[in-house]
């Protein structure tokens, strides 16, 4: 193992934190200090990090042996670093955003919900430094796991419900088709190790990769590609902050993050170029961009709306890597991060809407802007990021994507990212234009002045404002990812 860097410190910080909440359960004020210094703590060592890959290093460190060469181990690279820095960053907003919302909703079991959080972003790191596919493996099970009694937190009827389809849709394909993959993996390459340019080449037809990277694609149930995305939507039984938790900081980037590292890392990208085994995968995440936008039209429910939102921008990432270029896996990596923002601050606005005005449905909220002004200038500035409005991060990641897709010499793609950028303006800018610009549907005025818990209200200010942050950020990003295109 190369290099000095007490990479297991990742998984140490949030684990020592979940048994400080345990410890500190019965005092509300030192249990939730306890997660925001955690938070705070590992988001440190994270950028700790950021020196060693800048300086072109890649160390690593064995936790220990499974089989004779096979182990558990953690290495560090840019994909992973970024990955880590996004899950590590917004912790820290989401946990202050959970004490304003666990409070102004009176939840129960609060203990047990930041406790679960600290494990799921403890088996988030575990993905992001995963140094081999066993290794991203088991932590992609132990992050479904953690997040289970999250999704199925206020045990009614409807949440066990989404949660068992939650748990069962991504554990079906996590068992049957991406564990097949990997044990298919360890028998033709000998070895299941990330390695740049991967490690395939050579070791079986072009229709055996074909199914290989089919297995990876679906068996990767957290990235949402069509048709296993039905957990997204049915688990948004869950309060608000495991929205975020879900679709920005932690499960649903697990997904296209592992895809993005097994095209890299474990197929390589002349591969898939070569023999073009990935051009099928090019127009799986194209149909889920589009049908994904045009559902997400359809809902009236405000988190339902976002689920299929996100169902959509998730297969930006997964085209990013199916288009095989440096370009493609660059504005696909970036995406990671960019949409992450935006559609964190989506979700905060929505359950600040239900934490102080008691809505869920869109067509509830007219006239909403004048009581909430702050609320929904955030969510407009979170909307325009994920359309990919200039001067918002989430037009760089589409720009490069639209270039990775020119590269390729798949024009149809370009058309499809135009195409999920109009349909984002059509299911979100009315939602801010009705909250500033109509009144209520019975007449009534909105009290002026009435926003969420000063917390919820503070962190959803703060990813608005990282959402243009990041544009201007662009350039440090792709400094840091360039690496994966060979750059």
């Amino acid at each position: 193992m190369s290099g000095i860097v007490p990479l297991y410190m990742a998984l140490l910080i949030p684990l020592a934190g979940a048994v400080l909440i345990v410890v500190l359960g019965r005092w509300p004020n030192a249990r939730e200090a306890s997660t925001l210094v955690t938070g705070v703590v590992l988001f440190g060592f994270v950028i700790s990090l950021i020196p060693h890959v800048s300086g072109g290093a890649s160390p690593a460190v064995l936790l220990a042996w499974v089989l004779p060469g096979l182990g558990l181990v953690l290495r560090l690279e840019p994909l992973g670093l970024l990955f880590a820095l996004v899950a590590s960053g917004l912790w820290i907003v989401t946990s202050l955003y959970s004490i304003g919302y666990m409070r102004g909703h009176n939840e129960a079991h609060q203990t047990r919900f930041y406790v679960c959080f600290a494990v799921s972003i403890c088996a988030a790191m575990g993905v992001a430094l995963a140094g081999n596919m066993f290794t991203l493996f088991l932590f992609y099970e132990v992050l479904t796991l953690s997040t289970y009694p999250l999704v199925s937190h206020h045990g009614t009827p409807k949440a066990m419900k989404g949660a068992r389809t939650y748990l069962g849709v991504l554990v079906t394909t996590s068992v049957g088709f991406l564990l097949l993959a990997v044990v298919w993996t360890w028998v033709l390459a000998g070895t299941l190790d990330f390695r740049e340019g991967g490690i395939l080449a050579g070791r079986a037809s072009d229709s055996v990769l074909l199914i290989l990277l089919a297995l990876y694609a679906f068996g990767t149930g957290k990235a949402a590609l069509m048709p296993f995305h039905r957990w997204l939507p049915a688990a948004m039984v869950a309060p608000t902050p495991v929205s975020a938790l879900l679709h920005a900081v932690a499960v649903v980037k697990a997904g296209v993050f592992t895809i993005m590292k097994v095209v890299v890392y474990i197929f390589g990208l002349d591969l898939l170029t070569t023999t073009g085994i990935s051009v099928w995968l090019m127009y799986a995440a194209g149909i889920t961009v589009i049908v994904g936008s045009l559902v997400a039209m359809a809902q009236d429910n405000l988190k339902r709306r976002l689920a299929y939102s996100t169902v959509s921008q998730l297969s930006y990432i997964v085209l990013g890597a199916a288009l095989a270029n440096a370009w493609g896996v660059i504005g696909g990596s970036m995406h990671i991060a960019m949409h992450a923002f935006g559609k964190i601050t989506l979700f905060f606005c929505a359950g600040a809407i239900y934490v102080a005005a008691h809505k869920t449905e869109i067509s509830d909220m007219r006239g909403l802007g004048r009581a909430m002004p702050i609320t929904m200038a955030a969510f407009l500035i979170g909307a325009l990021s994920v359309i990919g409005v200039p001067p918002l991060g989430g037009s760089w990641s589409k720009w490069y994507l639209a270039l990775g897709a020119l590269d390729a010499g798949q024009i149809v793609f370009v058309a499809v990212l135009m195409i999920s950028s109009l349909l984002n303006i059509a299911y979100l800018i009315p939602i801010p234009i009705r909250a500033f610009f109509s009144k209520p549907a019975d007449g009534s005025e909105p009290p002026r002045f009435h926003e969420a818990p000063a917390f919820c209200v503070a962190a959803l200010s703060f990813t608005a404002l990282g959402c243009i942050a990041l544009f201007f950020l662009a350039d440090d990003v792709y400094r840091l990812l360039a690496p994966l295109g060979g750059g």
